[in-house]
Order: structure tokens, then C-alpha cells, then sequence
């Protein structure tokens, strides 16, 4: 029963005032509104359907039958399969009553939250008490009936493992063993005398299948004969509009080659579909098929394009018509002389379903269905060798005309195992059911086939995936900055060339986890008829939507998408908020630059760790259930990250006091340079030769820092000028005052001064200084000073006091003397 109650606007407390407290009026109203919410509980749980009751009932009776048919199973393990349909329904339909119960059950128990516990020793208000009353009740019915549900989807999947464990050890079984061999004079006595009896009740069959299709008439026959003409015809026009559209809206490529290929192996499937679905209702059309036609011919459609299926696959990866759009690097007469391949493989697979249901319909006898399985599977032995022969004939011949043999490609070792399996289980199959082995013969050849499709599917689709995404989301060449940072042409700034490069990682992401997933699949379908056969693998992988439980956690595909979709948002509207702040906002705050690169990276670090939180929540993993993982952390950051969180809280004090900025000019053990960016571990500063040295933050807070622009941003020129005792004092003076005047860069306040530093026995050392904008002109400055101020000195004929440090080394007179030449060469012997 469903009960829906709107929630009361008061706290639970309310009701329990006391009734002499209300007004007269106001108790009218509370009475009015509590007999409200009664009458509408109880009309919802009379208008509660009782169906599910009734399929609960009906899902336990399935089961039990199944679990009956197991305990005694007979002896044609016929209808096993669709006893294992069977039973999967049942256990759908108690996951179908359960999705609807659970919801119920939380709204009861959140109405019965907002009531609050009883309160010991306190009576409760008459009409409170009666709906809690009604609350609790409905509450144990939802809770017995969800229990209920969930054993029966608990018995439901272990029959079905009980059935097929059942149906592996009757497979396994029937593979082993061997009747009269084809070959054989008692195989076909034994036929000549089953065989008129089974074509008697084939007969019965068809009649039953030519009177349906007489009552329909003959105008409904021509309708359905034109339908699949015009159905031929849309087939060739689409084909040619969409090889059109394909050569003229994709980009050249690949991508082109692979949607063309999946064109040619989806049309003829949909064009086989639609046309034995036309036959279908052709056939229905007067009246419904009898009860032994109807599951045979309602399954008609997709055995039909399953066959369209395979021609089309064989068709996209020969494609004997057009070599410039294959995709498999197969040479052409090769591709030529195996077209007719694919459609008799699809007529025998399409023949092989028939005839199992043909047989399990009229109830053949053994020998008539060993002989009708033996005669489709030789069949397809004697194609898959004459394929196999014709190849390596064809390769033969290739390599012994030199032309021919380079344009044969190499064949790799994965081929070569393959081609050499296929003979070998080719030939194995043969010897097999001509020995009598006809299970073990007919699965081997069918296996073959099977793999065949399989590998060729996956190659296609692995081949678009990685063409979709390396064309859609890959950037063309040369769009990426060279290695010196500038960028290309068509490259734009490096916020673009950033973006670039994260599309193109995306690209080979998103293609590699794509075609993983392809070899995944194509793993489970290949592994599929060992055991269980692919219908057993749609209903496993249509039960994921319900999860995989892993411990305590529950991992939904669904909520794994949605946690992926919630974490992209999350992460563009983090990006589209730091450049909001980092080219919009903080600009125009007062925050100096380093502040403001701190303050949006700090914004980005909270919304990431948000979209993080937010992606958990989405998988239903919450923060309190990682409550663990938070501690193992501690520790972690306790002994092995102690450093990074060191030299993060150093960044905040830094970013706080100030004691360095972006664009200061600071001297640190030894490096000296201009801070270009401070981050949250380490700061970036730019030496003088352009290198960039990553110092971590806390070495800003433990060690001496010589900040030069921190409190100044004034550059100091000081010159020492050591002249002899002789020269005019004043005249000197004069000279570097005029020097420092009438250069630009020399500031005139604070103004230049020249003072007179020492005396001594050797002569006079001036101590001029003066300043300029930047101490990072400094140096230059002075440079330009000094060649003017020796230029004056020379021109006053003032010379210079020699440096102490400076020795002149006096050579001996002979060391000043020209080389003398050489002695000249005894008769006989070349000069030296």
C-alpha cells in the first residue's frame, strides 16, 4: 500500500500541547487538518493497486516449477533455456516490485522521523497517536512486501546459475558423444526408416504455414512483395546517399573509410529486418499463427538480420569493389576471390537456427537431426577450406612473381596463429563428423564462424573509435607552440595551445578506453558458446544497471556516468570561475598580483576538491564513508608529506605578511633574481641569465631573504675613484657632479654626492653614489658612468692611483729582443 502524507509545518512538539492551551478556533483548525491527512492515507491505500501482491505470487510459482523441472530434469535438455528466461523474468519483475516499494518505504519512515519517539510518561495528542498508528502499519506491510521481493530476486538468480550449471554439464556431455558415421551403411539404413515419419509431421507444419499465409490473400502478398522491392531499392539509395554524404561532410581520413564500412554492415542488416518483418505480418495479417508457428516465425526477424548482419560485415571488410576505402590491409585478389564467403556463411547460419527449431518443433527423430546438423556443418567445412586453400594459393603464387610479392603485405604473427588455428580446427571439424562426432564437429565449424564474426565486429568497431575520436577531438598538426613557447601559426596564445593539448590528451584517453572496452566485450562473446551462449551474456550485462558491490561500497554503472558527467561540470564552472576572478574580479580589487594569482588558485584547489566531493556523493560513496581513508592520510601526511605541508603553510604566510611579491627583486643563498609566480608549494624566480629556479616556500620563512625592492625600489650607483695627492680635490668633485647630471637615468632627487672617503700616503679614493629608478638599471648605469668619468679625467689630464692589487710582472731585456732566426738545414735534411 503507498500512503502520501505532506509533511507537517510544525515540529512533532506541537502536537503535543495541551488542548486547553489553543483557542477554541485554532483546535478546530488542527482537528480539521489531522482528519485531512487520515482521509487521504486512507484513501491512497485504497487506491493502491494489489498488483504487486499479485506478481510477487506469480514469480514464485515460476520459481518453484524451475526448481521442480531441475530436481528432475528430462531427458532432451530442450527447454532449459527457456525455463532460464523464464525464471530471469520472475527475478525482474521482484527487482521491478522492489524499485517501486523502496521509495514508499523511505517516504513512510521519513514521515514517521517528522512525528519524533514517543516521549516516555507523556500522552500523545488522539489524533497523533492514531496517525502513527496508521503510519507503523502501513510501514510493516511496505517492509514485508520489499523483503519479500528481494528473496524472490535472490532465488531467481541462483536458479538461473542452478540451470545454466545445468545446461554446461548437458553440453559438455553431448560433445562426447558419437553416433553412426556418415559414411557409413547403418547411418542411412537407420534414416531411410525415421525419415518419411519426420517428413509427415514437417508436412503437417508447412501446411499449417501455407494456410496461414493463403487466408492473408493474394493482395496482401503483393503488398508485402512490393514492400521488400521498395525496401531493395531504399537499400541501394541509401547506400549511394550516404557514401555521398560521407565522402563530402567527414573529414579525409580514416573515419571516413570506418563510417563507410559500418554503413555497408548496417544496411543490409536493417534491410533484412524490415523485410522478414514484412513476411511476418503478411502472415498474420487474416488471422494469428498456430500455436506450433508462432514462436518460430516470431523469431524469424532477427534470425534473418543477424544473416544481413554477417553479409554486411564481409562486405565492409573485403569490399572487393573499392580497395582505396578497405580497411583491412587484405590485397585485392584476395578480397575478390573470397566475396562470395559472407553470404553462404549467413544462408548456413540462418539454415542451422532453422533446422533446430524445425526439429525441436515436429520432434525429429535422433538420426534425421544428426543427418540435417552433419549435412549444414560439412557445408560449411568444405567453404571454410576452400576460403583457406584459395587464400594460400593465391599468397603462393604472389611470392613467387617478385612484382606480386611486394605487393603482398607481411603477415604478422597473430595472423599466422589464426590462419593456422583455422586450418587446424577446420580439418578437425571435418574428421569429426565424418567419424560420427557430429556435437563436437557442428560446434567446432559454428565456433569458427562465430569467432569469425566476433573479431571482425570488434576490428570495425575498435577501428571507428579511435578514428571518431583522434578526428573529433584531436587538434590538426602544427597547432601546439614550438619548444621555445612561441606559438605556431594557427597555434593562437598559449591558453590556446593549453587547450589544445588537452584535447588531444582527452582524444587518446577516451579512444584507449574505448577500445579496452571493445576487447573486453569481444572477450565475453567470444568465451560465450564454452558455456553460455550470448543471450546469458545480454541478461548478465543488462543486470549491471543494479551494481556491483564491492565490500561495503555499491558501484551502479549509472551513477558511475553521472558521477563522470557531475565532476566535468563541476570542473568547467571551477575553470570558468578563476578566470572570471583572475581576469574580471581581482583586478580591480586592491590585492596586489601575487595575492590575486593566490586567491584564484586557491578558488580552484576548493572547487576541485568540491567537484571531487560532489562525483562520491554521485556514486553514493560519502564523505563519511571515507572517514578511513582520511586517516590513513593524516599519517601519510604525518611522515611522508610533512614537507609539502610545510611549504604550503608557508605560501599562506607569505601571501599574508608579504615579505615578498611578485615582482621583487630578492637574494636568497646565493640566487638572485625577480619572483615571477608564487604557487602553493614553491616559488618561481627568474635568474639574470633567463633560467627560472623552483625555491620552495619555506625557505622564505626559515632563512634570510634580501629583499631589494621590498621597502625601496630605488637602484644604488656607488664609484670608487682613487687619484693621486697632487689633483685638485674640487676639480674631481666638480667633474663626477657634472658626469652624474647629465646622464638621463641618473635621478635628480634624492640628488647625486660625491664625498671625499679617505687619505693616505698613496692619494685620494672618492665616494660618489647617486640612484635610479630600478636597481635593475643599476648596473648599466654605472657602467655608462664610469667610461664618461674616465673620458674627463683623461681630458683634464687627471690620471688614476694604480690598483693595490695590481703587480706588473718586469720581463728580462732578452725577453724584449726580436726571435732570432732559424740555423740553417746541413746539406741533405729539410729545414725544421
Amino acid at each position: 500500500m503507498r500512503i502520501f502524507l505532506p509533511c507537517p509545518s510544525q515540529r512533532p512538539a506541537c502536537f503535543a500541547e495541551s488542548s486547553h492551551a489553543l483557542p477554541g478556533f485554532r483546535r478546530l483548525l488542527r482537528g480539521a487538518a489531522v482528519g485531512l491527512l487520515l482521509a487521504l492515507a486512507a484513501l491512497s491505500a485504497r487506491a493502491q493497486p494489489d498488483n504487486i501482491d499479485g506478481s510477487l505470487d506469480t514469480a514464485r510459482q515460476q520459481i518453484d516449477q524451475a526448481r521442480k523441472f531441475i530436481d528432475k530434469p528430462p531427458k532432451d535438455p530442450a527447454g532449459l533455456l527457456p525455463l532460464r528466461a523464464q525464471v530471469l523474468g520472475a527475478g525482474a519483475q521482484a527487482d521491478a516490485a522492489a524499485a517501486v516499494l523502496e521509495p514508499q518505504l523511505a517516504s513512510l519512515q521519513a514521515r514517521l522521523n517528522e512525528l519524533g519517539p514517543v516521549t516516555p510518561g507523556q500522552l500523545e495528542a488522539p489524533e497523533v497517536a492514531v496517525l502513527r498508528t496508521q503510519l507503523n502499519k502501513a510501514r510493516a506491510e511496505l517492509d514485508a512486501q520489499l523483503k519479500r521481493a528481494r528473496v524472490l530476486a535472490v532465488e531467481s538468480e541462483q536458479t538461473a546459475d542452478a540451470i545454466s550449471a545445468l545446461r554446461r554439464s548437458e553440453f559438455q556431455a553431448r560433445l562426447g558423444e558419437r553416433t553412426a558415421s556418415i559414411m557409413s551403411s547403418v547411418f542411412w539404413t537407420e534414416l531411410k526408416t525415421d525419415l518419411p515419419a519426420d517428413l509427415q509431421r514437417a508436412k503437417t507444419l508447412f501446411g499449417a504455414l501455407s494456410a496461414a499465409a493463403q487466408a492473408s490473400g493474394a493482395r496482401v502478398w503483393a503488398s508485402v512483395g512490393l514492400l521488400v522491392l521498395v525496401l531493395v531499392g531504399l537499400h541501394w539509395w541509401a547506400g549511394q546517399a550516404l557514401l555521398r554524404l560521407t565522402t563530402t561532410r567527414v573529414p579525409p581520413g580514416r573515419l571516413r573509410r570506418s563510417l563507410h564500412a559500418w554503413t555497408r554492415v548496417l544496411l543490409p542488416t536493417l534491410t533484412a529486418g524490415l523485410a522478414a518483418e514484412a513476411l511476418y505480418l503478411g502472415l498474420v495479417w487474416a488471422a494469428p499463427l498456430p500455436e506450433a508457428l508462432a514462436p518460430l516465425v516470431s523469431r524469424l526477424a532477427g534470425v534473418l538480420c543477424f544473416g544481413g548482419y554477417v553479409i554486411g560485415l564481409g562486405h565492409a571488410l573485403l569490399l572487393p569493389t573499392r580497395p582505396s576505402w578497405r580497411l583491412l590491409p587484405l590485397p585485392d585478389q584476395v578480397a575478390l576471390s573470397l566475396r562470395w564467403l559472407p553470404p553462404f556463411l549467413a544462408l548456413m547460419m540462418v539454415l542451422t537456427w532453422a533446422v533446430v527449431q524445425l526439429t525441436g518443433q515436429i520432434n525429429a527423430s535422433l538420426v534425421t537431426t544428426v543427418a540435417a546438423d552433419c549435412i549444414i556443418a560439412l557445408a560449411m567445412v568444405v567453404a571454410l577450406g576452400l576460403a583457406l586453400l584459395r587464400t594460400d594459393l593465391l599468397r603462393r603464387q604472389a611470392l613467387r612473381d617478385p612484382p606480386g610479392a611486394a605487393k603482398w603485405p607481411a603477415s604478422p604473427l597473430w595472423l599466422t596463429s589464426l590462419v593456422s588455428l583455422a586450418w587446424l580446427g577446420t580439418a578437425g571439424s571435418g574428421l569429426a563428423l565424418l567419424l560420427g562426432y557430429v556435437a563436437l564437429g557442428s560446434f567446432v565449424v559454428h565456433q569458427i564462424a562465430w569467432v569469425a564474426v566476433v573479431l571482425g565486429s570488434a576490428y570495425l568497431l575498435a577501428v571507428l573509435v579511435d578514428d571518431g575520436f583522434t578526428t573529433l577531438l584531436a587538434p590538426a598538426p602544427g597547432a601546439f607552440p614550438d619548444a621555445d613557447g612561441a606559438a605556431v601559426p594557427g597555434a593562437g596564445d598559449l591558453s590556446t595551445a593549453s587547450f589544445l593539448r588537452i584535447r588531444a590528451q582527452a582524444a587518446v584517453l577516451l579512444s584507449g578506453a574505448g577500445r579496452l572496452l571493445v576487447v573486453v566485450v569481444t572477450l565475453l562473446l567470444l568465451l560465450a558458446p564454452f558455456g553460455e551462449g550470448p543471450s546469458e551474456l545480454f541478461e548478465r550485462a543488462d543486470k549491471l544497471h543494479q551494481g556491483v558491490s564491492l565490500g561495503a561500497f555499491q558501484i551502479v554503472p549509472v551513477a558511475l556516468l553521472q558521477a563522470v558527467l557531475v565532476i566535468t561540470v563541476c570542473l568547467a564552472g571551477v575553470r570558468i570561475v578563476r578566470r572570471w576572478l583572475k581576469e574580471d574580479f581581482l583586478p580591480t580589487t586592491s590585492l596586489d598580483a601575487g595575492m590575486q594569482v593566490w586567491t584564484a588558485t586557491l578558488v580552484a584547489y576548493a572547487g576541485n576538491i568540491l567537484a571531487l566531493s560532489l562525483g562520491l556523493a554521485a556514486v553514493g560513496i560519502g564523505l563519511e564513508r571515507i572517514a578511513w581513508v582520511a586517516s590513513a592520510l593524516s599519517v601519510g601526511i604525518g611522515f611522508g608529506l610533512q614537507a609539502v605541508v610545510q611549504n604550503f603553510v608557508s605560501g599562506i604566510i607569505m601571501l599574508a605578511e608579504k615579505p615578498v611579491k611578485v615582482g621583487d627583486w630578492v637574494s636568497l643563498g646565493g640566487i638572485e633574481g625577480d619572483i615571477r609566480r608564487i604557487n602553493v608549494r614553491a616559488t618561481e624566480i627568474q635568474m639574470g641569465d633567463r633560467s627560472t629556479v623552483i625555491v620552495p616556500n619555506s625557505e622564505f620563512i626559515t632563512k634570510t631573504v634580501r629583499n631589494v625592492t621590498h621597502a625601496n625600489p630605488l637602484g644604488l650607483v656607488k664609484i670608487l675613484l682613487p687619484v693621486p695627492l697632487a689633483a685638485d680635490a674640487d676639480q674631481v668633485r666638480r667633474l663626477m657632479l657634472d658626469v652624474f647630471a647629465a646622464h638621463a637615468e641618473v635621478l635628480k632627487d634624492p640628488e647625486p654626492s660625491v664625498q671625499l672617503d679617505s687619505i693616505d700616503s698613496a692619494g685620494m679614493v672618492f665616494n660618489a653614489t647617486a640612484f635610479v629608478n630600478s636597481p635593475r638599471t643599476a648596473y648599466g648605469v654605472r657602467s655608462a658612468l664610469l667610461f664618461e668619468v674616465l673620458r674627463h679625467l683623461r681630458e683634464a689630464g687627471i690620471s688614476l692611483l694604480r690598483p693595490a692589487g695590481l703587480v706588473l710582472r718586469e720581463l728580462p731585456d732578452r725577453a724584449l729582443d726580436p726571435p732570432a732566426p732559424p740555423a740553417p738545414a746541413p746539406p741533405g735534411q729539410a729545414p725544421a
